[in-house]
């Protein structure tokens, strides 16, 4: 069954106009040029190119029956003879019957089939909503990653427009073994590290190349260095343990002690004479003093090296001892305090000779600094490799953020994975079970093709059309055999091109009744029959009322009330068939039928929805016309001319020539509508594109004028309402 009729961009529709339905019977109103042919025409070919903005939903393997002014072109005036419509003969009971159990059964089998369809159907529609479901979720990466600044969205090129390609695309991406070790804001810093404003090349830092290590084990450290033993002080200066206070003092006296005695530098009495001044002097000998040498020289080698090391500036500057900081404070004091104590004790060394001293070996402190720096080197130099090929290196990253995406959302995907296995399991086990009955089908329609021909034959159809004839009133032509499967229409008077011979009238009756046999019957003896949709477009276009009743009789009986059809969709043009058409039971309509109206205006053709109450007749549909100003001029014009007609000619039986004479109509702005108004022939109507004179406020007010002059002002009121 269609459920829906979409037609955009061919003739009259400018924009798209939508019909939506789920009943049986579908009756559509419009008055002609208003779009119902291109409705109808669009049904009867619906692959044709000039509907490739079209489209029908609902279909599930119907076929379509079209009647139109296609269908008698094709099937009329283009072949010299009909092709025949075969039905049953009830002559060969034992194929009838064969027909007939073979005919259950496909119902049968059919129901069975639409069970298994709608299982399947369920199980597609329970998949597609746990992968909605898991898109959801997914797509959670396209708002984290992308929009505004974020560096990051280049990872997402070409899956941003689309939840289900996204989706997609991380599902096909195989699981990491391990957790990668990079989160999305390391890999963040690592792109804005190379492409970035402030992306550059770093130069990669300097070590600790310590160059006192010797000074640290020199044996003269663990010395007690005191003066000569042979002196005559030295007794004293030993038993005292004092000699460097002694060596100290020495920087107090002269080289020379020119009076008796010099005052003694510590205890500033006249006790150092120029006799105690030489022992003293001669306590601290040569090798004394090459000892306090050799002390100055480790200290100075170590001071020196110590000062030759890197400044701690060099490193603090740099980004990526920046992001190390605690570490690299931690290393970096741990070298520079072990050296300044070192030094220190060599400092205090040289001070206190005679004191032993053991310095801390930096050796390892150093090593562990350099360790460090060693690998913020291979950090640098990656980092500046990365620059260097920047278009691998972002490669890279996006496949390390594409790994940890497909970790971080791997339950999402598991699920819907597994989900998916268990559903598409089940749905591969009903298709093949629909094949099955299909197949099933399929034999029962091969019994009915063989049964067929036995017992079918074309006389049937020849006698409906013809006794569809008679009942009409038509008698002066019929149909007749031609051949086994051909009919050809004879009539009193032979002749060549018998059906041009017919009026418009007689054209459309056995047009029309040749297509309800083909709806009846098959168009093949292969023919097996299945369900059909009946589309019927205006059949009494050319017809008196009379036939116009019987025709809308036919269709009701024929169409509208059996159960041969799987839907009905009829156009028409006229206000009286479509009332006749319509059911006025109120519960049986609301059950079956469904009404629609088309109208066309400067913006193209509409469809809409109709109410059973909304139902006009036809004095009433020109009213519409007329309040719509964007309907076509000669329209709106054609329909006043009707409205005259209607209510003076017919309705009150007036002459309005003289209405015409009154001096409120004679001003030359109404000289237009007077004239188009008292044409003769509703022919001519387009002639009011000839005057280029239309103007709708002018009309509508002339027209206004001829209902106040003639003294129904208040029912022109009431129309125009």
């Amino acid at each position: 069954m269609i459920t829906k009729i979409s037609i955009s961009k061919v003739a009259s529709y400018k924009t798209p106009a939508t019909l939506e339905t789920d009943k049986k019977v579908n009756l559509i109103y419009g008055l002609n040029g208003t779009g119902k042919t291109t409705l109808s025409t669009f049904l009867y070919n619906t692959e044709h190119s000039d509907y490739s903005e079209c489209s029908i939903e609902g279909l599930n393997g119907e076929d379509i029956l079209v009647y139109n002014q296609r269908f008698i072109h094709d099937y009329f005036y283009q072949p010299d003879n009909l092709k025949g419509i075969f039905t049953l003969s009830k002559e060969n009971k034992e194929a009838e019957e064969k027909i007939k159990v073979a005919q259950d059964e496909i119902k049968r089998l059919e129901t069975e089939k639409e069970v298994k369809i709608r299982n399947r159907t369920k199980q597609e529609k329970s998949l597609y909503d746990k992968k909605h479901i898991a898109e959801q979720t997914i797509w959670e990466i396209k708002t984290t990653f992308a929009g505004g600044d974020r560096v990051l969205e280049y990872c997402l090129a070409g899956l941003k427009g689309n939840k289900s390609v996204l989706f997609e695309h991380l599902a096909n991406i195989k699981k990491p073994d391990e957790k990668p070790t990079k989160t999305s804001d390391e890999l963040k810093k690592e792109v804005e590290a190379i492409k970035g404003d402030s992306a550059q090349k770093y130069d990669l830092l300097p070590l600790i190349n310590f160059t006192a290590y010797e000074v640290e084990s020199n044996q003269i450290l663990e010395k007690n260095i005191v003066g000569n033993e042979n002196s005559s002080v030295s007794t004293l200066i030993n038993h005292l343990q004092n000699s460097d206070w002694v060596k100290d003092g020495l920087q107090y006296l002269p080289e020379a002690i020119e009076d008796d005695a010099e005052s003694c530098p510590f205890c500033q009495s006249k006790t150092v004479t120029q006799s105690l001044l030489n022992d003293i002097k001669g306590f601290f000998d040569e090798s004394y003093e090459n000892d306090i040498d050799e002390l100055k020289k480790l200290l100075s080698s170590y001071k020196n090296a110590i000062s030759a090391l890197p400044k701690k500036e060099t490193f603090e500057i740099n980004p990526f001892i920046v992001e190390n900081k605690s570490d690299f404070e931690n290393y970096y004091n741990a070298v520079y305090s072990l050296l300044e104590n070192n030094k220190r004790q060599l400092e205090a060394k040289l001070k206190t000779p005679s004191q032993k001293i053991s310095l801390s070996d930096s050796a390892t402190a150093i090593k562990k600094f350099n360790d460090f720096i060693e690998e913020i080197n291979q950090s640098i130099s990656s980092h500046n490799k990365r620059i260097d090929n920047k278009d691998k290196t972002l490669a890279e990253i996006k496949a390390q953020f594409w790994a940890l995406m497909r970790w971080d959302y791997d339950q999402t995907i598991s699920v819907y994975l597994k989900d998916k296995t268990d559903i598409e399991k089940k749905i591969g086990e009903l298709k093949i079970s629909e094949q099955e009955v299909e197949n099933s089908i399929k034999i029962q329609k091969e019994i009915i093709t063989e049964q067929q021909k036995r017992t079918v034959n074309i006389e049937q159809s020849i006698k409906f059309i013809n006794n569809g004839l008679v009942e009409l009133g038509l008698d002066d032509f019929s149909i007749e055999k031609h051949s086994d499967n051909l009919y050809k229409i004879k009539r009193s008077k032979q002749g060549a091109d018998i059906f041009q011979t017919l009026s418009e009238g007689e054209k459309m009756i056995i047009s029309f009744l040749y297509f309800v046999e083909m709806c009846r019957g098959k168009r093949s003896v292969d023919d097996t029959g299945g369900k059909k949709i009946i589309v019927i477009d205006d059949p009494i276009s050319s017809l008196s009322h009379i036939f116009i009743f019987n025709i809308g009789q036919l269709i009701k009986k024929e169409f509208l009330s059996s159960d041969s059809y799987e839907q009905v969709f009829v156009l028409t043009h006229s206000l009286y068939f479509f009332y006749e058409l319509t059911d006025t039971n109120h519960s049986r309509r609301k059950e079956n039928q469904k009404l629609f109206r088309i109208t066309k205006n400067s913006d193209g053709s509409h469809i809409f929805s109709m109410k059973y109450e909304e139902i006009q007749n036809d004095y009433q549909s020109y009213w519409q016309i007329i309040k719509d100003e964007k309907q076509p001029p000669a329209l709106i014009a054609n329909c006043m001319r009707n409205v005259i007609e209607y209510f003076f000619n017919f309705i009150e039986k007036k002459d309005l020539n003289n209405v015409f004479q009154k001096p409120e109509l004679q001003d030359n702005k109404f000289q237009a509508f007077c004239r188009y108004v008292n044409r003769e022939s509703h022919s001519l109507g387009q002639n009011i594109f000839d005057y280029k004179e239309f103007d709708y406020e002018v009309f509508k007010e002339a027209l206004g004028l001829v209902f106040e002059q003639s003294g129904y002002k208040e029912h022109y009121e009431e129309m125009v309402k």
